[in-house]
C-alpha cells in the first residue's frame, strides 16, 4: 500500500503541474490571469467572435448564449435592454446605449469558475426551460459582489440589469468566506480536509482511463492545485437555493482543456475538502 501511495502521489503531481500551488505552505494566492492557462486580449476575442453568426440555438441553452454574449461586440449591445438599470451602494443609475463600454466577463483569462450546491443542482446547466440567469463576479479584494442579471424574453437572452451586493449578503456568503482563506494557503487547505479525500484523475498509464485513490494530510502537498484568489465567476442558473452543508467547486478552460472539480462539506461553522476531481 506504502508503494501504491507513493506512485499515487508522484503521478497526480504530474498531472497536475499546471495547477499546483508554490513552496512553504502558500500556494501565491493566483489572481485572475496568473493561473497556467492561455489569456486572451481584448482586440483577440473581437476577431474571434466578430463574424460570428449566433444560431437561434444559442438562445436555448444559457451558456451557449453567455459565451457569446461575452465575445462578440455586437451581439452584447443587442442584448441588453438600455437604458440599463445599474445599482452600486444602494445607488440606482441608468446607462444609455452609447455609454456602454464592452464587458468581457471571464473570457480574457481563459477560464472560469461555478459553484454548485448538489449533482443535481449541476444538472441546470442543461435546462433548457430556464428563463433567469444570474453572471456574478465575486471580489474578495473589493469584497463584493457584481450580479449581471439576464432573463429570457419572448425565447430571447437579454441582459436586464446590474446589481452590486457586499459579498456578505451572497447566497454563499459562508463559504466564499471559507473559500478567500483557502485559496492562499496550504496549511489552511491542510486543516481544512476531511480524514481521507476522495481522488480523481486521468490514468498516466492509458489516455481513455481514469484512476481512483485517496489523499491525506501528509500527501496534500503533492495535489493541492493553484486556484484563484483575488477574484472567481459564478453562474446562477434559476432561483439561487438557500446554503446548504454542501458546495461544489467547478474551475473549467475555456478552450484549452482545463478541469478541476473540489467537493466540500460543512461541518458545522467549517467547510472541509471531500473530493477531488482533475
Amino acid at each position: 500500500m506504502r508503494r501504491y501511495l507513493i506512485f499515487f502521489s508522484f503521478a497526480a503531481a504530474v498531472v497536475l503541474a499546471s495547477c499546483r500551488g508554490g513552496s512553504n505552505g502558500q500556494t501565491g494566492g493566483a489572481d485572475a490571469d496568473s493561473l497556467s492557462v492561455d489569456s486572451l486580449s481584448s482586440d483577440t476575442l473581437d476577431e474571434d467572435f466578430s463574424h460570428v453568426i449566433v444560431p437561434k440555438a444559442a438562445d436555448e441553452l444559457f451558456d451557449d448564449f453567455v459565451f457569446n454574449f461575452a465575445g462578440n461586440r455586437q451581439l452584447q449591445r443587442e442584448r441588453i435592454v438600455f437604458p440599463l438599470k445599474v445599482v452600486e451602494d444602494g445607488h440606482e443609475r441608468l446607462v444609455e446605449r452609447k455609454s456602454w463600454q464592452m464587458d468581457y466577463f471571464f473570457m480574457r483569462q481563459g477560464y472560469y469558475t461555478l459553484l454548485f450546491d448538489s449533482e443535481r443542482h449541476m444538472e441546470a446547466v442543461k435546462d433548457t426551460s430556464l428563463t433567469h440567469a444570474v453572471v456574478e463576479k465575486i471580489s474578495f479584494d473589493e469584497q463584493t459582489v457584481r450580479q449581471y442579471v439576464f432573463n429570457r424574453i419572448r425565447g430571447t437572452w437579454m441582459m436586464t440589469s446590474i446589481n452590486q451586493i457586499p459579498l456578505s449578503q451572497s447566497h454563499n456568503a459562508s463559504f466564499l468566506a471559507f473559500y478567500q482563506q483557502f485559496a492562499v494557503s496550504q496549511q489552511y487547505q491542510a486543516k481544512h480536509l476531511e480524514p481521507t479525500v476522495g481522488f480523481v484523475g486521468p490514468d498516466p498509464d492509458d489516455d481513455f482511463k481514469m484512476m481512483e485513490g485517496i489523499i491525506t494530510r501528509d500527501t496534500w502537498e503533492a495535489f493541492a492545485p493553484e486556484l484563484p484568489s483575488k477574484s472567481i465567476w459564478n453562474i446562477v442558473y434559476g432561483k439561487p437555493e438557500k446554503e446548504g452543508t454542501r458546495k461544489i467547486y467547478v474551475l473549467r478552460g475555456i478552450a484549452n482543456g482545463l478541469e478541476l472539480q473540489m467537493n466540500f462539506r460543512k461541518h458545522g461553522k467549517d467547510w472541509k475538502l471531500s473530493k477531488l476531481i482533475t
